[in-house]
């Protein structure tokens, strides 16, 4: 599970990177975003977050209870200190991945609602110089 924990990373990742800098990847990261909130993956998306969030207090709980055997006995085992930094890489590795996960939506939402400010924007300036504006003559 480590492994693909550091697979979603990189991917979260490498698509914030391509968010915050303007580059042709960003408009396909935006358009893939655009398909993937549509229909029913929201519900799809929630659910791994909810997923995830039950794996991370599990998680964290196990290393509550690993904490309290090292608490009772004095000195921790060899196999607690193993599991006792398994779970803390999972619980990291996860909350890093929830924490990326909810800077790329906002990312997005952001992103889009610049690009329809920028539109209604340039469309009124345009409206306006149609109204007002005279209408060019062959001469100058």
């Amino acid at each position: 599970m480590i492994q693909l924990l550091f697979t979603v990373l990189a991917a979260e990742a490498a698509a914030t990177a391509a968010l915050l800098f303007k580059t042709p990847l960003r408009n396909l990261v935006v358009l893939g975003l655009d398909r993937l909130k549509r229909g029913r993956s929201t519900v799809m998306v929630k659910t791994l977050a909810a997923t995830a969030v039950v794996v991370l207090a599990s998680s964290i709980y196990s290393m509550a209870e690993i904490r309290l055997r090292f608490a009772e006995l004095g000195d921790p085992t060899p196999t607690d200190q193993i599991l006792m930094s398994r779970h803390l890489l999972e619980a990291s590795l996860l909350g890093y991945s929830l924490f990326l996960a909810l800077i790329i939506d906002r990312l997005h939402l952001y992103i889009r609602e610049l690009h329809e400010l920028r539109n209604s924007s340039m469309e009124a300036v345009m409206k306006q110089n149609r109204v007002t504006g005279k209408p060019k003559t062959g001469s100058s």
